[in-house]
């Protein structure tokens, strides 16, 4: 998924449309550029600071979100993110000629486009002089885009910037077997027929073993999954709470399409077949169901299962950022439990409390994940011992959490749930009439980014 980032005051070309419309007000505003009405935002008090440049979102459009192997198997990831610059420019009539650099974020890339930024952007019919490059952070890579493009235009340096990212699962890079790299290049280098059957008669069938991507940490050889499982156990987070969580989700998020209020997915024809119009991984299911499933990951004792897990998926996102004015934050903490460190201190420095939020959107990992972190925030033994605070976090109201699914129902596709995220909660704020939104996301490495995001005030 990528992102627009501009700041209030950016002059743009009078002779275009969106132009005329910018200049009107001191922000181009959804109300503006997309004909649906905004709902008035409850009034509290702004981050905005005067004689500070406030970066805010225009609008955002993502490519619908598939599982792996399905109508995207025989694309490249620079189809799916060229398609959703594509797509945000018909949207927003946003002229190419006033985007002053492009970011993307992607996990596992495809060594043919390894900037991906840039092969989309040229593919989109971005001039060549309009620099981009890409990021990796695991999987809060498009929120480390969004970030980036904020600090440049913070700085000075730029004006308006699309940041987003992509992610495909169905093609990704399998690997000879380090043996065997070695003896092809070794031949290569080869200068005489002796030397090349030298090196032939060295080679053994376990060379044609591949090396397979994992969803592992490199330095401790630990799976999201793994993780997942300990901290559930830890928390005493059963397998039916899970179940139950993963439930909610994929039925909120199946409200949410037939309602229409996944606005930010654009159709997407795939070369050769037909349109893809929606997400196609919401599935609600049942309690009896979910529990016929075997455990995914510790076996036969483990809680997570396919069910209560985000599935890897393939897709682009593309934001276009609406009216909305951001503040961010990131904070790198520990694995999987971002959340719970995070939210105290992004909402601490904004001066704001959990009061204050009108929607949360936290990356759902693994229902276990979830609820952990959740067990946490409301322990003040927790607090106490683990963040040396004197009280605790305090639990989000579920009312106002991912009430449009998650991850655990949309998909998780590494590159892009950040941008996914951040547009899903400046949706909500215009669709239910709130001023914040706090977005919270763990990744590999011990990572993580937490953001406030704050309606544009009318």
């Amino acid at each position: 998924m990528t992102t627009i980032l501009t700041y209030p005051f950016k002059k743009l070309p009078t002779t275009s449309k969106w132009a005329l419309r910018f200049a009107i007000r001191p922000l181009s505003c959804s109300s503006q550029l997309r004909a649906a009405p905004a709902v008035q935002t409850k009034t509290k008090k702004t981050l905005a600071k005067p004689n500070i440049r406030n970066v805010v979102l225009v609008d955002g459009v993502r490519t619908p979100f598939l599982l792996s192997g399905t109508s995207y198997k025989d694309l490249m990831p620079h189809d799916l993110a060229r398609a959703a610059l594509t797509g945000l420019l018909h949207r927003t009539s946003v002229p190419k000629e006033v985007v002053d650099y492009i970011i993307f974020g992607t996990v596992i890339q495809e060594v043919k486009t390894s900037n991906v930024a840039r092969e989309a952007a040229l593919g989109a019919g971005f001039s060549d002089k309009t620099p981009a490059h890409t990021v990796t952070m695991a999987c809060i890579s498009a929120n480390q885009a969004m970030t980036t493009g904020v600090g440049l235009i913070a700085s000075g340096h730029c004006d308006v910037i699309v940041a987003g990212g992509v992610e495909l699962m169905s093609d990704i890079p399998i690997r000879h077997s380090r043996k065997m790299r070695k003896l092809m290049l070794d031949l290569n280098k080869a200068k005489s027929m002796g030397q090349r059957l030298s090196l032939i008669s060295k080679f053994r069938l376990n060379f044609l073993a591949p090396e397979l991507p994992a969803v592992a940490e490199f330095s401790t050889s630990e799976t999201m999954g793994h993780s997942a499982d300990r901290l559930a156990a830890a928390f005493a987070v059963s397998r039916l709470e899970q179940d139950e969580y993963a439930l909610r989700s994929h039925s909120l998020a199946k409200k949410a399409q037939d309602e229409g209020l996944l606005s930010d997915v654009v159709p997407f024809r795939v070369p050769g077949k037909d349109t893809v119009t929606k997400d196609n991984g919401i599935r609600p299911s049942s309690l009896e169901q979910m529990a016929k499933l075997k455990p995914a990951f510790i076996k036969p004792y483990g809680t997570v299962t396919a069910a209560n897990s985000s599935f890897l998926v393939t897709v682009n996102e593309k934001a276009l950022a609406s009216g909305l004015k951001i503040k961010v934050l990131r904070y790198y903490l520990f694995f999987l439990f971002r959340p719970t460190y995070a939210t105290p201190k992004v909402l601490e420095k904004a001066g704001l409390t959990m009061n204050d939020i009108d929607a949360f959107e936290f990356h759902e990992a693994f229902s276990g994940q979830i609820l952990a972190n959740f067990k946490a925030m409301d322990s003040d033994w927790f607090a106490e011992n683990y963040m040396g605070r004197k009280t605790k976090v305090g639990l989000p109201p579920l009312e106002k959490f991912n009430n449009w699914g998650g991850s655990l129902s949309l998909g998780h596709p590494f590159g892009a749930t950040g941008c996914r995220l951040v547009m899903a909660a400046a949706n909500r704020l215009r669709k239910e009439g709130g001023q914040y939104g706090l977005v919270a996301a763990c990744a590999a490495g011990g990572q993580g980014h937490a953001m406030i995001v704050e309606a544009y005030p009318k």
